[in-house]
């Protein structure tokens, strides 16, 4: 449509014919369907899910309900839905809720096309500026989302409250052609929730008793968390029954789609991408610390684990190296396992404890939960040491060779290795290659390692061998500390950390 367009005459000229704004979005997703194009671009982890239920649910014209846990773009796939919106739609120039100009439905646009006729100035409405958006809170009144009547308005313009032209509009009616979400809808008060009945069923409303029929034209998408129908409200029922299609929603199904995700929403600066490799590695690390939170029994699996854990761990953990090379004056480094001390606080912000959790301390449990991803991953890496354990041989055969005895052996002698965390990378690699045996098993495992990929290997088959107990691991005083386990349990206990303010 050509939005040069001025006047209704105009307008008419062309045969631009009214059409609903779910008749839209479905014509022009089924010219996407046709080509074969995304209709959600940039959501991952959707595509055999929540996505063809979403174009199920749009293809029928109905409202929508996405439910699901925290973090699962619920609220940007709704925000994605104006993509296919027609580029521009005309509205009567001056209208506070984008009335159509051969559909009108205000009593002002009514009166201007009254009066100026096919001279009705006629304005042009950009996709980008047809969306509407109200997070449900206790404050939010019926005023607020429907309208209620102006007494200033009324004043200025000499009118009795009972002219139509005294009613304030709310965000809704302003929402008129437009897609309008209500975000965590069980928090709305339920008198709220009740008011919504008839915009979602018979598409009017009723703003103070007034005999008015505004059938407004309105796709409705609303977000909840499963969490709020137990801990904060509901959605009462008749409104759930008024919302067509519910869609659940989901986390990272795997490893994979985690990483692809993350990669892509994380904000990592020029600069540091320029100084500071990291690994694949590091990278599943960073992922499977947030597989280990879901499944925790001190993490509360109610209230979700968002993928911006994943994305704000990766942010620190660059800007952990990040000031390690500064404050060594390197040109360049790469992220260590060490560095991963770094992402303590994106963890403790991004989990809700259960009691027992709380009693372990947000800083421990998310130690631990460190813990399990480097065991969790360590296995897709070198030999699983618990299988070596359990591994019999015949009597006829030699007992079979332990990969990490000589390792185990060099601290059961009384050594240990100290790994502070601001140290330069050669004097890091210098420390590791003390370690007899370290340097061999990673060698023969990943041949074709450079030096620096050696070293973090062998740093990783360290943190590793700690996390099957075959060796201590201690974060103290701005390093971790390696031993032997039998000696440090004499010595220490049982304990494996000490809280410690993160490099």
């Amino acid at each position: 449509m050509n939005n040069k367009i001025k006047t209704l005459k105009e307008l008419k000229s062309t045969g631009y014919k009214p059409k609903t704004i779910k008749d839209e979005i479905r014509d022009n997703l089924i010219a996407k369907l046709k080509l074969n194009q995304n209709s959600f671009d940039g959501i991952i982890g959707y595509e055999e899910t929540v996505i063809p239920d979403v174009e199920r649910a749009l293809l029928s014209r109905h409202n929508i309900l996405f439910l699901g846990l925290r973090g699962q773009a619920k609220t940007r796939m709704a925000r994605q839905m104006t993509d296919l919106l027609d580029e521009y739609i005309p509205v009567v120039a001056g209208s506070e809720i984008n009335d159509d100009p051969l559909k009108p439905v205000s009593k002002y646009a009514k009166d201007l096309i009254k009066e100026m006729g096919d001279n009705t100035p006629v304005d042009w409405l950009h996709r980008s500026q047809r969306y509407g958006e109200k997070l449900a809170t206790p404050d939010v009144s019926v005023a607020d989302l429907i309208g209620d009547i102006d007494p200033i308005k009324a004043a200025n313009l000499r009118l009795s409250f009972g002219d139509e032209m005294v009613i304030h509009y709310g965000i809704i009616p302003r929402s008129n052609r437009c897609i309008f979400v209500i975000n965590e809808i069980p928090d709305l008060q339920a008198r709220i929730q009740v008011a919504l009945f008839n915009i979602l069923e018979e598409g009017d409303v009723q703003i103070r008793g007034f005999k008015l029929r505004m059938p407004l034209d309105i796709l409705f998408v609303f977000t909840a968390n499963p969490e709020d129908y137990t801990n904060r409200g509901s959605i009462v029922t008749p409104l759930k029954d008024r919302i067509q299609s519910q869609i659940l929603t989901h986390y990272p199904k795997s490893i994979e789609t985690a990483l692809a995700i993350t990669e892509q929403e994380a904000f990592i600066h020029d600069h540091q991408r320029s100084r500071i490799r990291i690994s694949d590695l590091v990278k599943r690390l960073i992922e499977q610390i947030s597989f280990e939170a879901r499944a925790s029994e001190y993490v509360d699996k109610k209230s979700g684990v968002s993928a911006r854990l994943s994305i704000s761990a990766l942010e620190n953990a660059y800007s952990a190296a990040e000031r390690r090379a500064i404050l060594n004056n390197e040109k360049e480094t790469q992220i260590w396992i060490n560095d991963l001390v770094g992402i303590i606080p994106s963890i403790t912000g991004k989990i809700e404890l259960v009691y027992e959790g709380e009693q372990e301390g947000p800083f421990q449990v998310a130690m631990n939960l460190v813990e399990k991803a480097i065991r969790s991953q360590f296995v897709n890496y070198f030999p699983n040491p618990d299988a070596l354990k359990k591994k019999r041989t015949s009597p006829q055969q030699p007992q079979a060779e332990n990969p990490y005895r000589s390792i185990i052996t060099w601290f059961d002698k009384g050594n240990s290795l100290n790994l502070f965390f601001n140290i330069r990378d050669d004097e890091r690699m210098r420390e590791l290659y003390k370690v007899d045996g370290l340097h061999a098993l990673v060698k023969k495992y990943f041949k074709n390692a450079n030096d620096k990929e050696a070293a973090l290997l062998m740093e990783f088959v360290l943190h590793g061998l700690s996390s099957y107990s075959l060796i201590s691991k201690k974060v103290v005083e701005g390093k971790v500390e390696f031993k032997d386990l039998m000696g440090s349990m004499l010595n220490l206990g049982n304990s494996s950390y000490e809280e410690e303010e993160a490099p």
